[in-house]
């Protein structure tokens, strides 16, 4: 049985905590950062088109379901078979860690073949559904399209980047979304404005940047610096490797996916409600939560490796560190970002459009639909925590908690109690936020010296 690279298992075995938590997770957060841009660069040019501006943009934000799918099937790869990987790597089983990236690359491509069939096929009928009106239907449907087909693209770079990230080369991951980002930085205002391409232009923007961040991935796990090369002769799918990899990423892709059936609820009910200026306030909110998210989940990421390894190798006090020290972090950080978003909400939705009436309403809304962001960062460093130890089925329960079983209902409920009814359907964001958070806190705290003490599965 070969071993995996031992200056790696070093470092991560006995490093110090706080230096492997920076080294690891600030590339990690300026990826997920940087990433923001591809969707974030394509709203602000898309929001500040002559005369179309908003419709444009309440027209690519009904997209986002369709997008979360697609981040949800490759993050089912790529959440669920990288602490896999590092668990093994912590084992000495390098042979296992390899299978496991080569497994989950090749499901990765047959993911992308069915998606990309079923989704370019019904794109018109599901944007109907998401809460397009006659205005701001052909601009989803233009933006969908043209960004479907190049989903194989997206899921291999959110499918596989979690394998670098996890051996510990956080820089080289950082620059999947760095190079995709400046690329997509460039041509979206030529293929938007220069060329008069519009909204199909942004689409085409990003997903040839992320046809660059493909290439950048696949090149460095078949190249000689990587310590889990993606091999062909491992890519036969076997249900042995790749079934404990999709047991414990379902509760990442329950949680993403179900990202899709809430943008859905939202947009459904705030179309019912409020019309396509609801709608729009929703896409620019949807924006700014992912400035909370995913700085959070780049912060989880540097945890992961850490805690896996050690898990798999039986280093519980560095376990205990590492989860401590990431806990920490993700809680400040949400807080200071809370009190940012309630003192000026304006700076925010200003940067997206301009328009007085979408400025001032979307203002209001993030107020309330913030309120509880703050919780998020005990919810997200407990949730993830539980993933990175390999605990799949309390994971998925805790990912199931905030969305499925709080905040859709709310979403429909709240309402019925409340005059202003776009206010109740605003309102079911903070107070799901509120109570998952406590929930999944006290839930891990009670069960982290136990998964201990009872150790990896075999």
């Amino acid at each position: 049985m070969k071993e995996a690279n031992p200056k790696k298992q070093q470092d991560m075995g006995t490093g110090s905590i706080p230096k492997l938590l920076a080294q690891l997770a600030i590339p990690a957060v300026v990826a997920q950062v940087i990433n923001l841009l591809y969707n974030i660069v394509d709203r602000i040019y898309i929001g500040h088109m002559p005369e179309v501006g908003a419709e444009a943009l309440t027209g690519v934000g009904l997209f986002l379901p369709i997008n979360m799918l697609l981040t949800a099937f490759a993050m089912l790869c790529g959440a669920g078979g990288a602490p896999r990987a590092a668990i093994a790597m912590g084992q000495k089983n390098h042979d296992l860690a390899e299978k496991i990236v080569a497994n989950c690359f090749s499901l990765l491509l047959c993911f992308a073949v069915v998606l990309t069939a079923v989704f370019y096929g019904a794109a018109p009928t599901l944007l109907r559904l998401f809460g397009a009106s006659d205005v701001t239907l052909p601009y989803a449907v233009s933006y969908a399209r043209t960004y479907i087909l190049g989903s194989v693209c997206v899921l291999v770079v959110l499918g596989m980047n979690p394998f670098i990230t996890t051996q510990g080369f956080a820089k080289i991951s950082m620059m999947t979304t760095v190079i995709g980002a400046v690329i997509n930085i460039i041509l979206d205002p030529i293929f938007i404005f220069v060329l008069d391409m519009g909204v199909m232009g942004a689409a085409l923007a990003s997903i040839l940047s992320q046809g660059v961040g493909a290439l950048w991935i696949i090149r460095f796990l078949t190249g000689k610096q990587t310590i889990l090369r993606l091999k062909k002769e491992n890519m036969k799918i076997q249900w042995s490797v790749i079934g404990p990899c999709l047991a414990l990423g379902i509760s990442t892709f329950v949680m993403v996916s179900t990202e899709s059936l809430l943008s859905v609820s939202f947009t459904s009910s705030l179309a019912r409600y409020g019309g396509d200026l609801a709608v729009g306030a929703m896409t620019i909110i949807n924006s700014c939560a992912q400035l909370v998210t995913m700085p959070l989940n780049g912060i989880c990421q540097g945890g992961q490796p850490i805690m896996s390894f050690n898990f798999g190798a039986g280093n519980h006090d560095r376990v205990k560190k590492a989860f401590y020290l990431q806990f920490g972090v993700c809680v400040a950080y949400t807080t200071a970002f809370w009190a940012m978003l309630m003192l000026m909400p304006q700076v925010f939705v200003s940067v997206f459009n301009n328009k007085p009436e979408l400025v001032q309403y979307t203002s209001w809304a993030m107020r309330i639909y913030m309120a509880g962001i703050f919780s998020m960062g005990f919810q997200l460093a407990c949730q993830q925590s539980f993933m990175a130890l390999g605990q799949a089925k309390i994971s998925l329960l805790m990912a199931c908690l905030r969305k499925i079983i709080l905040l859709i209902p709310l979403i429909f409920i709240l309402p019925l109690f409340f005059e202003n009814k776009v206010f109740g359907v605003f309102l079911a964001e903070p107070v799901s936020d509120v109570v998952a958070a406590l929930v999944t806190t006290v839930m891990f705290f009670t069960q982290f010296k136990k998964i201990l003490e009872r150790g990896p599965a075999k």
